[in-house]
């Protein structure tokens, strides 16, 4: 596991209702869910961003203190955290970037990549109805305004640098190799209980794994980001087999887990999700021995 330098991890999630990620309103009384078109098809997504922010709260869900958001400055400067990286886990794992007043600017590039939660299913236009009456004292009038909702199944995808988790910009010296591989530990489980607290109202949704694919490599590469594919209700495990023999080389461990009975046919290497994450903690204890 040593010669390991990153934790790629592709994932998969269904939703059966939901409006998950907000965009610009297209309309005064339509709130619209962000979408990529891709030829004629629009296909929902939540953005990085908001991915990024949900992995955090569930961070401090777990019971880690987070790095308290401080103003800028400097004119027109952007709020930043307390970058310090040695002391709280999301200036480690998301980085940050600060400039103050008669100072040199700071940065700690991200250790987490994160891709959007992109659909694989298109929107086909669905709305939800609604009217937010407040009764007689309010005018009596109701406001009516419609919601973007959609069901299918999304992908996603992270990526975690080992060899960066606790050392490097914002560290005078290295975590102990122990606080590393707790820290990215908290992540595995940020990411198996993964939610979004956007719009969870009125549209409860659950966006944690359903399936995973995940790898140590040699090098940081997404190698699952766009082989995870899902035809006719099953994982196409041909393309993941695929994956793991072009990358051999690379690859040092594996998991792959499954919600059991969920798709048409099991994968034949996937264990439960609850497996696979804790194969997945034991081999980040592997590597950070």
């Amino acid at each position: 596991m040593k010669q390991a330098k990153a934790l790629t991890i592709s994932y998969l999630t269904p939703v059966s209702f939901a409006s998950l990620n907000g965009s610009d309103k297209e309309a005064d009384n339509i709130s619209s869910i962000k979408k990529i078109s891709i030829g004629t098809e629009e296909y929902p997504y939540v953005s990085s961003q908001a991915v990024r922010r949900a992995l955090r709260n569930q961070l401090e869900v777990l019971g880690w203190d987070l790095s308290e958001g401080a103003a800028a400055t400097i004119k027109k400067g952007a709020a930043t955290t307390e970058q310090k990286p040695d002391k709280y886990i999301d200036d480690d794992l998301f980085g940050y970037m600060g400039a103050e007043a008669g100072k040199t600017a700071t940065k700690r590039t991200s250790v987490v990549r994160v891709c959007s939660l992109i659909s694989l299913d298109p929107y086909l236009g669905d709305l939800d109805f609604g009217t937010n009456y407040m009764g007689t004292k309010a005018g009596g009038n109701p406001n009516i305004f419609e919601t973007e909702i959609h069901s299918g199944m999304y992908r996603g995808t992270i990526l975690i640098e080992l060899d960066r988790v606790g050392s490097g910009d914002g560290f005078d010296k290295d975590l102990p190799n122990a606080e590393k591989a707790k820290r990215v530990k908290a992540l595995l489980q940020a990411l198996k209980n993964l939610w979004g607290s956007g719009r969870q109202s009125r549209f409860l949704a659950d966006i944690s794994p359903k399936f995973v694919a995940g790898a140590f490599t040699t090098a940081k590469n997404p190698i699952f980001l766009e082989s995870l594919i899902v035809r006719d209700g099953s994982v196409v495990s041909s393309i993941l087999d695929e994956v793991c023999a072009d990358y051999s080389k690379e690859i040092v461990g594996s998991v792959f887990g499954e919600r059991k009975g969920l798709f048409k046919t099991e994968y034949e290497k996937a264990v439960t999700i609850g497996e696979a994450f804790d194969k997945l903690e034991k081999l980040v204890d592997e590597y950070y021995a």
